[in-house]
């Protein structure tokens, strides 16, 4: 075995994989998983552990894997993490844990999330479950939200011994792992229904259809029905548009939208009669994660897709992994371009889109080259529908129906970053609805900072 070298990853054909809907990464077998591992160099000083976001103690469990202690790594795992087998899976390993990896400065980082994966899933399959808290303080916490945030820290304060009770305004648990994030990249059935599960098995209550700020307000669960505490992970759900001409015809959609009927309402099964308008020829506006998962949801439901996305492929925001993967799969890239005006044709329907080209200037405030447009360089790329990802601002809902509840200018509530605490006391808040959209991990270590800081403050009362 080459040390440098990582153990590869068995994946699905791209050409197979591009017109189904199952998982693209088929992850190790045990073999695979404990000949990866035996790679790691168990440093005593971990700098993976500081790139982690929940401080999973990685050489830990990682150790465990390489001897075939596979339930053993899974119990200091699940010390950390609620959701092993969806940051396994979803977590950008290679800018966090993997991109410290003192393996990867001569060779190839550890594989860190597909091993976390490997475990999780091994948890699953052999049913191995949370210990369950033995013992109630008494006290109540209402958490706003089942996404990577709110259950992070519901499964947290439960171990502690909190009795806590989950809010979620839709129908179905788990936030933006079942409506924001493809099937091919995350099961719901299997991998996220089961995580929820083992949430649940702490003692956590899951109530659904409940919009906090119309079915209830925060001020009536503390004042009303007796919660000490309230922690705020509610997201960020609300599309940004780029307000060009035609954005209101039919066929053009928020990647949100797109993505929530597939999964949601399952636009991906036949059998399922969804209002969705999939398109033949697709253009998906943007360039992060969310634009490669509606990219590749569309053409899963056999659409011709194009990118669109205004600066070079070196800036483009989402993960290296998922690029390769859209690519491989025959999605086209239009790099350097950007829509001026969506065409609409004479019953209200897109029958194109008016793009310009770009070259990159100066550097702007995030750091990247700013895009400026090329003269007389308009074209028309013929499509039938548009996707616009373009990132989310959080709902205001929350905060303009909650007494004391500051916002900043971006919507977002103001909390503090090593304890959540917001401007009202008892009202804790973390993820998206404070740092606006970012990926599940962090959302994660915002929620369990959160879950600490509850118990800190309703200890010192």
């Amino acid at each position: 075995m080459d040390v440098l070298k990582r153990i590869p990853v068995r994946e699905q054909d791209p050409e197979v994989r591009a017109h189904n809907f199952s998982e693209v990464c088929l992850g190790y077998d045990i073999e695979e998983a404990m000949e990866e591992a035996s790679r790691c160099l168990k440093c005593k000083n971990a700098k993976c552990i500081t790139g982690c976001p929940v401080s999973i103690d990685i050489p830990g469990f990682i150790k465990e894997v390489e001897a075939g202690n596979i339930e053993s790594a899974s119990k200091v795992i699940s010390q950390y993490s609620a959701l092993p087998a969806v940051c396994g899976r979803v977590c950008p390993q290679e800018s966090q844990c993997e991109e410290r990896c003192i393996r990867g400065i001569k060779g190839e980082p550890v594989s860190i999330g597909k091993l976390e994966r490997f475990v999780a899933d091994w948890s699953r399959e052999n049913n191995i479950k949370p210990e369950i808290p033995s013992v109630k303080n008494g006290k109540k916490i209402a958490v706003i939200g089942s996404g990577p945030a709110g259950l992070t820290c519901a499964g947290d304060l439960a171990k502690m011994g909190y009795d806590v009770t989950i809010f979620e305004a839709l129908h179905e648990p788990g936030g933006v792992l079942v409506y924001g994030i493809p099937e091919f990249r995350l099961p719901k059935d299997t991998v996220v229904k089961t995580e929820i599960e083992n949430v649940k098995a702490l003692g956590v209550k899951i109530e659904t259809n409940v919009v906090i700020g119309k079915s209830t307000t925060i001020d009536e669960l503390m004042e009303e029905e007796g919660f000490d505490a309230v922690f705020v992970g509610s997201g960020a759900g609300l599309p940004k548009f780029m307000g060009i001409p035609g954005e209101n015809a039919n066929g053009v959609f928020s990647a949100n939208e797109y993505l929530t009927r597939s999964n949601l309402m399952k636009a991906f099964d036949e059998s399922y009669d969804t209002p969705i308008a999939a398109g033949k020829k697709v253009a998906v506006v943007g360039g992060g994660n969310v634009a490669m998962d509606a990219a590749r949801t569309a053409l899963r439901l056999g659409a011709e897709v194009y990118i669109v996305y205004r600066r070079s492929e070196e800036e483009l925001p989402a993960r290296v992994e998922e690029v390769h993967h859209a690519k491989e799969e025959g999605i086209v890239f239009k790099l350097l371009t950007n829509p001026k005006e969506i065409l609409v044709d004479e019953n209200g329907w897109v029958k194109g889109m008016l793009c310009v080209e770009m070259e990159l200037g100066e550097p702007d405030t995030s750091g990247r080259r700013r895009p400026v447009e090329k003269p007389d360089s308009e074209f028309e790329l013929e499509v039938d529908t548009v996707i616009m990802s373009l990132g989310t601002s959080p709902n205001p809902l929350i905060s303009s129906t909650t007494k004391g509840l500051d916002i900043n200018k971006y919507r977002c509530i103001i909390a503090n970053e090593e304890n959540g605490q917001t401007t009202k006391a008892g009202v804790f808040a973390g993820g998206d609805a404070v740092t606006g959209a970012a990926t599940v991990i962090l959302a994660m270590g915002a929620g369990k900072a959160a879950a600490k800081g509850i118990d800190e403050y309703l200890k010192s009362k």
